[in-house]
C-alpha cells in the first residue's frame, strides 16, 4: 500500500493547488483506464470524457522507479465534439509521442528532466507491479508537470506476474535461478531463460512467460565461482535444463530455450554441442554464434576485446561495440556449429543493434544451416531501425545507457544499444507476438515441431 500511496502523491508534491485560467469546464472531466490491473503485454484503453468540445488538454503518464527515478511520458489531444478523447483513436499533435498510438503513453517513457544519465527502466521485483499515474492536464503542457494540478488522474498497476503465478527460488545441484510456474494443474511445456552480458538474475521475462502458460527458469550464469573451465560450465547449462525438464509439473519433451544477447549465444552453443539436452525449440534474441571451442563465458566476452582498435566512440561519447565482433564471421573456429542444431529456432534481430552485428550474424546463422541441411528450422525476422534491447512490448526503449559487462568489464561505460523509439516499440510488439506465437506451435502443438511463426 505504501508503493500506491507514493506514486499517488508523486505528481502533486512541491507543487501550488491552483486552477488554471486556460479551460473552466463545466463539470469535471472522468478518465477511464482499462484495465486498471493487467499484465504488461495488454494494452490500455485510456478515455476521457465530460471535457468541453475542442479543449486542449495532455495526457501525462508517470511512474517512480524503483531505484527512485521518475519517468514520463505525455501527449497533446484536442477534445472532439461529444468532449471526448481516446488515446486509441485520437492523434497526439505533440509530446514523447505523437499520431494515433494507444500505448505511446508507456513504450515513449523517458526520465523526467534532470534525471541522471544513462538510465534504463527495468523491473527486478516481480512480485509488485509497476505503478503508472496517469492524468489529464488543461492544455498542451511540455514541462512543469509537478507545479500544475491535473484535472483527473487514475493510478495502473501493469504485473510481468499474473494472479497465480508461483515463484520459487532455485538453488539446486550449483544451479541459482528463479523458477516460476502458471496457475493451474499442469503440466506445462518449459523454458531456459538466459539474459546478456550484464549478469545478474533477470526475472521479469520468466515471470511473464510463466504467465502466459510455460514453466520457465530464469538462470544465473555469471555469479558461480565453481564454472572455472569451459567443460563445467557447459554441464552447468546441461543442468540447468534437466532441473526444468525433471520437474513435476514440466512436460520433459516440450522444453525450450530462450536466450538474449549472450544469452542467445549460450543457446546455439548448447543446442548445437550437447548430446544430453534436446531443446524442443529455441529462440534467440540480438544475438551472435560467436562462441569459440573450449572457452568459458567470460572468455568469451573477452573474445573481441583483442581487436579493442576497432571500438567506435560517437560523437556522444557512446562506446559502439558490434565492430569489434564482425571480423569473426571470417573464422569458423570462432563460432558455434549452428548446422547441428536439429530443432526449430527462432532469430529475433534489429537492423540497427550496435552492440552485434545481429544482422550480418543472422545471414551467416543461415547459410551454414542451409548448407548443413537443416535450413528449414531457422525462422528470422528482422526489424528496421530497431536496435539490441529487444523487449517484451511497451517497455520503453533505450539508445544507448549505462552498462558494465559482468565480471570482466573494470568500469561502466555508456554503451549505444542503437534503434529509434518509434520503430523499435513498434518491433517490440511485434516481436513478442510472434514469439508467442513460435512456443505455441512449438511446445503445445500436439503435431510435430517445426519451424513456422
Amino acid at each position: 500500500m505504501l508503493g500506491l500511496r507514493r506514486l499517488a502523491v508523486a505528481a502533486s508534491v512541491h507543487r501550488p493547488v491552483r486552477r488554471l485560467s486556460t479551460m473552466s469546464p463545466p463539470t469535471s472531466p472522468i478518465l477511464s483506464v482499462q484495465p486498471t490491473r493487467g499484465l504488461v503485454d495488454e494494452k490500455l484503453k485510456v478515455v476521457v470524457e465530460s471535457l468541453p468540445p475542442g479543449s486542449p488538454v495532455t495526457l501525462h503518464s508517470l511512474h517512480h522507479s524503483e531505484d527512485e527515478d521518475y519517468w514520463e511520458a505525455f501527449g497533446h489531444y484536442v477534445s472532439d465534439f461529444r468532449g471526448m478523447v481516446s488515446v486509441s483513436e485520437d492523434l497526439s499533435f505533440g509530446g514523447t509521442y505523437t499520431g494515433k498510438e494507444d500505448m505511446g503513453l508507456l513504450w515513449s517513457m523517458r526520465p523526467v528532466p534532470g534525471s541522471r544519465k544513462g538510465l534504463r527502466l527495468r523491473k527486478m521485483n516481480v512480485c509488485s507491479p509497476m505503478l503508472h499515474n496517469i492524468s489529464v492536464y488543461s492544455g498542451h503542457v511540455s514541462e512543469g508537470f509537478r507545479e500544475q494540478t491535473p484535472l483527473t488522474s487514475v493510478l495502473v498497476e501493469r504485473w510481468y506476474m499474473a494472479p497465480g503465478v508461483k515463484r520459487i527460488d532455485i538453488m539446486e545441484k550449483g544451479v541459482r535461478g528463479t523458477l516460476f510456474i502458471p496457475p493451474g494443474p499442469g503440466p506445462f511445456p518449459g523454458l531456459l531463460d538466459m539474459w546478456g552480458g550484464g549478469g545478474g538474475l533477470i526475472e521479469y521475462r520468466s515471470a511473464l512467460l510463466a504467465s502466459h502458460g510455460y514453466v520457465s527458469l530464469a538462470m544465473d550464469y555469471f555469479n558461480s565461482q565453481e564454472l572455472e573451465s569451459a567443460d563445467l560450465e557447459f554441464k552447468y547449462f546441461e543442468t540447468a535444463f534437466n532441473i526444468i525438464k525433471e520437474h513435476p509439473q514440466v512436460i520433459p519433451d516440450r522444453v525450450g530455450m530462450f536466450g538474449l544477447s549472450l544469452g542467445s549465444l549460450v543457446t546455439m552453443h548448447v543446442a548445437a554441442e550437447s548430446t544430453i539436452v534436446k531443446p524442443r525449440c529455441c529462440i534467440c534474441v540480438s544475438g551472435s554464434h560467436f562462441y569459440p571451442r573450449d572457452r568459458t563465458i567470460k572468455e568469451v566476452i573477452m573474445e573481441p576485446r583483442s581487436n579493442s582498435h576497432r571500438l567506435r566512440i560517437d560523437e556522444n561519447n557512446h562506446h559502439v561495440w558490434r565492430d569489434m565482433w564482425i571480423h569473426l564471421l571470417d573464422d569458423p573456429s570462432k563460432k558455434v556449429d549452428v548446422g547441428k542444431i536439429n530443432c526449430p529456432i527462432l532469430l529475433v534481430n534489429g537492423k540497427d543493434d550496435q552492440n552485434v552485428p545481429a544482422d550480418e550474424c543472422a545471414e551467416d546463422i543461415a547459410l551454414l544451416m542451409n548448407a548443413a541441411g537443416n535450413g528449414h528450422l531457422l525462422s528470422r525476422v528482422l526489424y528496421p531501425d530497431t536496435g539490441h534491447l529487444i523487449e517484451p512490448p511497451y517497455s520503453p526503449h533505450f539508445r544507448a545507457s549505462n552498462f558494465k559487462a559482468a565480471g570482466v568489464a573494470t568500469k561502466t561505460v555508456m554503451l549505444l544499444w542503437g534503434g529509434q523509439t518509434k520503430p523499435h516499440s513498434d518491433a517490440q510488439e511485434d516481436a513478442w507476438r510472434k514469439i508467442l506465437s513460435f512456443l505455441q506451435h512449438n511446445l503445445y502443438s500436439s503435431t510435430p515441431p517445426r519451424a513456422k511463426l
